[in-house]
């Protein structure tokens, strides 16, 4: 059943440590796309007065945070993980009601940011530079890592706890303080993480929450010149916008974009793990992941064969409300993605057989939500439109092939390289594509979704701008470096010159 609230509460923003009004005193609903009579909350319409205010919040904090031990930061990221745990179920729901995944990768979305923060508090300890010998005797070298200042985290709905997670905690850890934009789509999903970052004793205005349109605050946030670095994750056309806008400021900028990510699978494959695997890389968070598996490039050979297995697995498949836990995909997040699905629909029906889906579902329950029925379509060539465009949902091309090299051809034709995967059962084949994916992500015998935050998460060619997040390297968008060089001999010595 879906939880209706009877008086939707109306939430504020987060600046200097209080909970605000937004200046211009509008308001903005959040409803659950599953059933849209339930209105989540209400939230304030930001606009760049209160972006504005947060930036100078952010800005007076800075000092003290900087000059904070890492050691210290540390110790507050890891008391926001153990709150997160410890809300897990509370932060799990919320996140389902307010953009429809299923409670089970909800839970796993929390647990993303249980991790990353547990992962960053450990720098604090670690942040390592570097030590080396100098050229020159009696000369120390070395390199340190320093804050930026303040940090503009830009972040979307479909990983509404996990995505902002990745981004503040390591700009935190950092020294960094931050300014917070979240989707429309999912504030409520923010504002419960800032209020436990407060309750875990972050500094006031160390963490500013600002929600509202991406014209007003977005914008607001990335041309304010106080804003020394901005992370953002979305569309391929709105970071292609964001870039525009930060180049003219020579701003830090981190873009996480687009995916149009392929499942190979090879005549050897076993085929119960590779339907397995592509069912739950397309059809899991409804297809709405940048790392969503939405094209199977599939050997000619058992081209027929794997079609007939996910087409009987997807049949299976039960559409609701994702806090129903017998429920296996939940709704898209909001009529727009519905209605870009459907157009998507209606050129593949142009481009292969529709062998299942094609539809929105609509009957009994779903009446209220954004349903729409897993789809796959066959024999699509790898350069059609369906093929090539991201399209967020759960559309499913399959691209018959002959071989391993057309196999890769395909897998490597598109304008995106965020994640791929291959199932065979020949290690000298699953080598040779560990080498010839063009992606940042790559999986042998498993579907294209499942990073672990120990590891760098992101993508080449338009996918993004070439920074990544999770693992220790996430750190590099949020820090600058600084050699240091140390003479104690008591004399001049020039490098290069010296010591010829």
């Amino acid at each position: 059943m879906t939880e209706v609230a009877a008086d939707p509460t109306t939430y504020q923003l987060f600046i200097a440590g209080r909970w605000v009004d937004g200046v211009g005193g509008a308001t903005f609903e959040s409803v659950n796309p599953a059933d849209t009579r339930d209105v989540v909350g209400r939230f304030q319409a930001g606009t760049p007065a209160d972006v504005a205010m947060a930036v100078r919040a952010a800005d007076m904090a800075s000092p003290a945070w900087k000059a904070t031990p890492a050691p210290k930061r540390g110790e507050i990221l890891y008391r926001f993980g153990a709150l997160m745990a410890q809300h897990k179920e509370r932060l799990a729901r919320a996140m389902t009601r307010e953009m429809g995944k299923v409670l089970a990768e909800a839970r796993g979305d929390v647990q993303e940011g249980i991790d990353i923060a547990f992962l960053m508090a450990g720098e604090g300890r670690r942040m390592s530079g570097d030590t080396v010998p100098s050229e020159l005797p009696d000369k120390w070298a070395m390199s340190i890592r320093q804050p930026l200042g303040i940090a503009g985290i830009v972040t979307p709905w479909n990983f509404p706890m996990a995505i902002p997670c990745w981004k503040m905690m390591p700009a935190l850890v950092a020294g960094n303080t931050v300014v917070f934009k979240p989707s429309s789509d999912a504030p409520l999903c923010a504002t419960l993480l800032v209020e436990l970052m407060d309750e875990a004793g972050f500094p006031a205005g160390v963490v500013n929450l600002v929600t509202g349109a991406g014209g007003d605050v977005g914008n607001a946030i990335i041309d304010n010149p106080d804003i020394r670095v901005v992370s953002f994750t979305g569309s391929s056309e709105t970071g292609r916008a964001i870039g525009e806008r930060a180049g003219r400021r020579l701003k830090r900028l981190s873009l996480e974009l687009g995916g149009k990510n392929a499942v190979v699978v090879l005549k050897d494959a076993d085929l119960d793990l590779a339907t397995d695997g592509i069912l739950w890389s397309a059809f899991g968070t409804t297809g709405q992941r940048c790392t969503a598996c939405s094209r199977v490039i599939v050997d000619r050979a058992v081209a027929d064969d794997l079609v007939a297995r996910l087409e009987a697995r997807t049949r299976t498949l039960k559409l609701g409300s994702g806090l129903d836990e017998t429920v296996d995909v939940g709704p898209l997040v909001n009529a727009p993605a519905a209605a870009k699905v459907e157009r998507y629909v209606e050129t593949g029906r142009h481009e292969g057989e529709l062998v299942i889906g094609g539809a929105r579902a609509t009957g009994g329950d779903l009446a209220h939500g954004h349903f729409f029925a897993p789809t796959i379509f066959h024999g699509v060539a790898p350069m059609a439109t369906i093929a090539q465009e991201e399209i967020f949902g759960p559309v499913l091309s399959v691209i018959p092939v002959d071989g391993y090299d057309e196999a890769m051809t395909a897998a490597n034709q598109v304008k995106f390289g965020l994640s791929a995967s291959v199932f065979t059962r020949d290690v000298n084949t699953a080598f040779r594509a560990m080498r010839d994916f063009e992606t940042g992500i790559v999986y042998i015998n498993a579907g294209t979704t499942g990073a672990e935050t120990h590891l760098p998460f992101g993508g080449w060619k338009d996918t993004g701008n070439g920074h990544r997040e999770a693992g220790h390297v996430a750190l590099d968008t949020f820090t600058e470096w600084k050699a240091i060089y140390v003479d104690f001999s008591g004399k001049l010595q020039r490098a290069q010159i010296d010591n010829q």
